[in-house]
């Protein structure tokens, strides 16, 4: 009898090694046929396995085992959509497992010259597609709700970086700019605003001018304190980045690089150029940096009217409060221009 307990055993002992071995093949040896370190893969809203088979086939060597590990884990009802991290040498088991965990994206964004141009780099980083984007963000009842217009709309997104699921919807995106857009106007930038006269919209389009009049940020309370006395003193902005922001608007061409700003330029018929219409244009020119509506909102107080870019100081500026002052300054950056042959 014992003989026969002790063959038993052995069989037992025996199919469970080989049992062992099947899952272990099957489970935990390297599945993976990319030579980069990791790699990346994006799993759509609304994917079955079969699609998810699809998008991991450049980079498995063996889907069968694959297959065999999301049948066992219950994977194979249960997909998830989102971005996932795949490492060199991972097993079908750390795959699955991996396509379970999503992948957080850290959404950036400045420095954009328009909404469009900002959609598109969203659209970029996350599934919601430029079209959804307009959806949500341009529909007229989501404009009057947050007393936006076409124009303004830029102000509504604060730059920064965000973090999101790539899979998010354009509705949590909207409403993840709008607790940022009230994070960012505290009761202080409020208050500051009203000093200035101005609303947080007509803040950020002054800022966006500013941001383009200057890299420099230390320099930016100095400019914005010019735009803001000219406001006060009712004279025509006057500010090149408008105008630039003007002739790529109504040409279309929005890739054309100015480098100086000619007379005939000066002409552009339209509402975004400053040396024909007083006060603010209707929206922003430019999405600007957090240091540049706090210049606006914390300006350098002086009686500066007019400034130029100094041929000494390159980047910086001359600053005048007259005319005549300011005349002698422009005249000298006239002629340094003129040296340098720049023409359009």
């Amino acid at each position: 009898m014992k003989k026969v307990v002790t063959k038993i055993v052995v069989v037992v002992l025996l199919v469970g090694i080989l049992f062992g071995g099947y899952v272990v093949n099957k489970a935990f040896t390297s599945n993976t046929k990319f030579q980069e370190e990791e790699v990346f893969v994006y799993v759509p809203t609304g994917s079955n396995y079969e699609a998810v088979k699809k998008i991991i086939a450049p980079y498995v060597a063996n889907q069968d085992k694959i297959d065999w590990v999301a049948s066992k884990r219950g994977y194979m009802e249960n997909v998830k959509s989102g971005k996932f991290l795949l490492k060199k040498g991972m097993s079908s088991f750390s795959i699955v497992r991996s396509l379970r965990l999503p992948v957080p994206v850290k959404l950036a964004f400045n420095n954009q010259e328009s909404v469009d141009k900002l959609f598109e780099r969203i659209a970029s980083q996350v599934e919601p597609s430029v079209d959804k984007l307009k959806a949500v963000f341009e529909n007229e009842q989501f404009l009057k709700e947050n007393n936006l217009t076409k124009e303004t709309l830029l102000t509504y997104f604060i730059p920064n970086t965000y973090e999101f699921y790539w899979d998010v919807t354009a509705e949590e995106l909207a409403e993840k700019f709008a607790k940022e857009y009230k994070r960012f106007w505290t009761e202080t930038r409020l208050g500051k605003a009203k000093e200035q006269n101005l609303t947080p919209a007509e803040v950020y389009t002054l800022a966006s001018i500013v941001h383009k009049e200057t890299a420099h940020a230390d320099e930016r309370p100095k400019v914005a304190g010019v735009y803001l006395n000219r406001l006060k003193d009712n004279m025509p902005l006057q500010a090149d980045p408008t105008v630039i922001y003007a002739v790529k608007r109504e040409s279309g061409d929005w890739n054309q690089q100015i480098k100086v700003v000619t007379f005939n330029d000066l002409k552009v018929n339209s509402p975004y150029n400053t040396y024909r219409i007083k006060g603010l244009p209707p929206g922003p020119i430019f999405m600007p940096d957090v240091s540049a509506i706090d210049a606006v909102l914390n300006p350098e107080k002086h009686n500066y009217l007019y400034f130029c870019a100094s041929v000494e100081k390159f980047g910086y500026h001359e600053f005048a409060e007259t005319y005549e002052e300011h005349m002698v300054i422009a005249k000298k950056y006239s002629e340094w221009v003129s040296k340098q042959g720049y023409k359009r």
